[in-house]
């Protein structure tokens, strides 16, 4: 992976009236990298991809995209990205198969080798006329279409809504094979645990600007994990910078301990439980989940992603400003 950005965007902004889709967002995303890019709905995450297509333009800010100008250059930027939205819409008179020969032509055509293996893991009947399909089998073809083509970028948003759980799977495991190849994605979703099982680094965004950015190491240093431990005797974890949540109860007469620990005060806390004689220690490192939700703790109240919500920067504007 090189340091070579791929999409480079620094104090954009993007007003609709009187609401700031964007208020300075900085992102950067590194070749070959898959970037998990996460926000609530009315975040800014749906203004930020619409201008990175070109779909819309920046009031200021400056947006780069694979070298290029995503406004001026759009036509051949997107020869060389393929783009999943949420709640794909096909042209119900075609059959499958003829949307993802429309949809391939867009960015140059699709490997066919790559295009038949992806038909039979996603097991899509590629011969039905999509009015005829479920939202699943929709999401399918847009999937397809994208992950088969010979393209540096995918930029994925919410790409699996519809999908069971199966085909999550398969979708994991299509992307990974993508990015060994060389490709660079953007994905933004509200599935948490799909973005924490891809993304090699993340960005956080409230309110149009970033609150957040790197690797989950890093943003997990910056929070604290959980510590539940039995002990053969009792163990003084008061008082020590970085423990907080402290509570002592007692399993089968040893004592028992749960608290959140910093990461700095992790090395003290385990040598005390261990001077204490650990019967069992479990340490839970905080998941991604645990990571968004502290980025938004504190400030008001926290309305939980949800899919299909819109906001009213994008209303009128074909899209909603995720």
């Amino acid at each position: 992976m090189s340091d070579t950005p791929i999409i480079h965007t620094a104090d954009l902004h993007k007003t609709y009236g009187r609401t700031h889709a964007l208020d300075g967002l900085d992102l950067d995303v590194t070749r070959g990298e898959v970037h998990g890019f996460l926000g609530p709905n009315g975040a800014g995450k749906s203004t930020t991809i619409r201008v990175l297509l070109g779909l819309t333009r920046a009031d200021r800010g400056t947006v780069e995209l694979l070298g290029g100008d995503p406004w001026h250059d759009a036509v051949e930027l997107h020869q060389r990205l393929a783009y999943v939205p949420a709640g794909v819409t096909l042209w119900p008179g075609l059959t499958g198969g003829q949307c993802i020969d429309v949809l391939g032509r867009a960015h140059g055509g699709l490997d066919e080798g790559r295009r038949a293996d992806l038909v039979e893991r996603f097991d899509l009947d590629t011969r039905k006329k999509t009015r005829d399909y479920s939202t699943g089998n929709k999401q399918k073809v847009s999937l397809i279409a994208a992950l088969a083509a010979d393209v540096d970028l995918l930029l994925l948003d919410e790409p699996t809504s519809g999908l069971d759980p199966l085909m999550e799977q398969v979708f994991q495991d299509c992307v990974r094979e993508r990015v060994e190849e060389g490709t660079t994605v953007l994905l933004s979703s509200h599935i948490l645990g799909e973005v924490e099982a891809l993304a090699d680094r993340v960005t956080i965004i409230r309110a149009g600007r970033a609150v957040t950015s790197g690797t989950l190491a890093d943003l997990r240093r910056s929070t604290s994990s959980q510590v539940h431990a039995v002990t053969d005797t009792a163990v003084d974890l008061d008082g020590i910078p970085g423990v907080t949540g402290l509570a002592e109860s007692s399993s089968d007469g040893r004592p028992e301990v749960r608290c959140h620990v910093d990461a700095t005060a992790v090395a003290e806390v385990v040598g005390r439980l261990h001077a204490a004689g650990v019967h069992t220690l479990t340490i839970t490192p905080p998941s991604l989940d645990d990571l968004f939700l502290e980025q938004y703790r504190g400030d008001g109240p926290f309305e939980a992603p949800r899919q299909g919500s819109s906001h009213p920067s994008d209303r009128g504007q074909g899209a909603e400003a995720r």
